[in-house]
């Protein structure tokens, strides 16, 4: 990856909607040589999926909270496919530390997250904490320094 790759990177982890003329204006090349960079970014793994991010709020998910979940190491098996058919499961961690699993979830109300924990347990102790606000949105890495940045232009 050079640092022309990485500044596309940069671009559509921001808007991973910008359109390739956008990202050429941003990087001074072509729109046919942004499109064969993003595909090889894409073919190598770079560039996974291209997600949405709504707010969940406004869509009716008013509790977010992080589940600290105590899993043994041999039941893996069985809660792998379980946490991954579980709809309201933003993200699953496997994690250091006194838990091993750190699940990220998002429902309407505090029963339904009450439920989900319930049926959670039959895998380990839980922790959970609920959300007040986000200060910091998930967003992507910096890959380039602001010097570097400068320096491509």
């Amino acid at each position: 990856m050079d640092q022309m790759d990485k500044k596309i990177v940069e671009i559509l982890q921001k808007n991973s909607r910008a359109s390739l003329k956008e990202i050429a204006g941003e990087t001074y090349l072509s729109s046919p040589a942004v499109s064969a960079r993003i595909h090889r970014l894409e073919n190598e793994g770079i560039l996974g999926r291209y997600i949405a991010a709504p707010d969940l709020k406004k869509m009716g998910y008013h509790i977010q909270a992080f589940i600290h979940l105590d899993l043994s190491p041999n039941q893996k098996e069985d809660f792998y496919p379980y946490i991954e058919n579980c709809t309201n499961v933003l993200e699953c961690n496997c994690v250091t530390g006194e838990f091993s699993m750190l699940i990220k979830a998002a429902y309407p109300t505090t029963t339904e997250l009450d439920d989900f924990i319930n049926n959670l347990q039959q895998f380990g102790k839980t922790s959970t904490q609920i959300v007040f606000s986000t200060p910091v949105p998930a967003r992507g890495v910096q890959l380039i320094a602001s010097e570097d940045a400068e320096n491509s232009k």
